[in-house]
């Protein structure tokens, strides 16, 4: 298990390369640049930033800063190799590597990007945790009750409950439930800067709202698996042996029916941490997603770039979790060499 446990978490390693080249080469092929919103800043200020911050350099390789250390006389390989290879994109995969995400250009290089993911972080997280515990607490009860009620009026009030929710973005019932708020209730969602700072109720209406994706597509998920399982033979003879309700549906259905629940809840969980940007815009939380956004606009590559790497990597880690719990759940499956 621990060999498995090893081999999947090297796995991550491509994972960072490939998401940290995609991302890089994107950015960079973007028009304008980080300091295009600084209209008052001279072109030898520009210049000088760039310098400063490695822009000036060449994408893939500095075959200019070889020519230049040989012209000096330099004839070692090891230094004529460093300074042909002193290029943006070498240069930042090397700090990837180190946990050096480069400065962010909006502060002028007064805050790195890991700090500023440590700082913002917090926030999303917080709203993932409540959007997950509610997608799960409410989506695998309603689930189960719509498989033993199948066809029944409850069956098709759950049913269109979650087709609802699945149906409509997360952007949308959350902008119609702050004007439903705001308007008919006279009760504004939004909260202040200082309200953010702990793990108080700012976070509850914003979590809900994010997690109704996900609470939907769990309770159908939980209604299917438990349908399947219901007509399993192993069922009926745990019936016919004389096993109550409660522990046919507990110990029975619902362990195998959390198998293929486990199986999106990983991804799911991730998607909710990572994917709150829209949700954060509207409600004013001030995570990383929203930070993210505002990173794009004003084309701080450093942090746009160190974002989609630290939820990259926040996506990799919840599959491999997913992958190893598939044993605890159950006990029929374990790794073969």
């Amino acid at each position: 298990m621990l060999e498995y446990a090893f081999r999947r978490i090297l796995w991550v390693i491509p994972v960072i390369v490939a998401v940290s080249a995609v991302t890089f080469f994107l950015m960079y092929r973007a028009p304008g640049g980080p300091w295009d919103r600084e209209k008052t800043l001279p072109p030898a200020t520009i210049k000088a930033l760039d310098a400063k911050f490695g822009l000036d350099k060449p994408l893939w390789f500095n075959p200019d800063a070889a020519g230049q250390k040989w012209a000096e006389g330099v004839r070692n390989p090891v230094e004529l190799a460093t300074a042909a290879i002193d290029s943006r994109f070498l240069n930042y995969m090397t700090g990837v590597f180190r946990f050096d995400l480069g400065p962010s250009y909006a502060s002028k290089g007064a805050e790195n990007v890991q700090e500023l993911i440590a700082r913002k972080f917090p926030v999303s997280l917080k709203l993932g945790i409540v959007a997950i515990i509610f997608s799960v607490v409410i989506g695998i009860p309603l689930g189960i009750v719509a498989a033993l009620r199948q066809n029944t009026w409850i069956d098709y009030l759950c049913l269109g409950g979650s087709t609802l929710g699945i149906s409509v973005p997360t952007f949308v019932s959350g902008l119609l439930l702050l004007l439903f708020l705001s308007r008919t209730l006279s009760f504004s969602p939004i909260r202040g800067p200082e309200e953010w700072e702990g793990f108080g109720p700012a976070y509850l209406l914003p979590g809900i709202v994010l997690g109704l994706g996900t609470m939907a597509y769990i309770a159908r998920l939980t209604r299917a698996s438990m349908l399947e399982i219901k007509r399993q033979d192993y069922i009926r003879t745990a019936r016919a042996k004389g096993l109550s309700a409660r522990n046919v549906v507990g110990a029975h259905m619902l362990r195998n029916a959390l198998i293929p629940i486990i199986t999106i809840l990983g991804p799911a969980a991730a998607d909710l941490v990572t994917g709150s940007i829209i949700i954060e815009s509207i409600f004013g939380a001030p995570g990383l997603g929203r930070e993210f956004v505002v990173s794009i606009s004003k084309r701080d590559y450093s942090v746009i770039m160190g974002t989609a790497i630290f939820y990259a990597v926040l996506v990799a880690l919840a599959n491999v979790a997913v992958d190893l719990s598939y044993g605890l759940v159950d006990p029929r499956i374990r790794v073969r060499r």
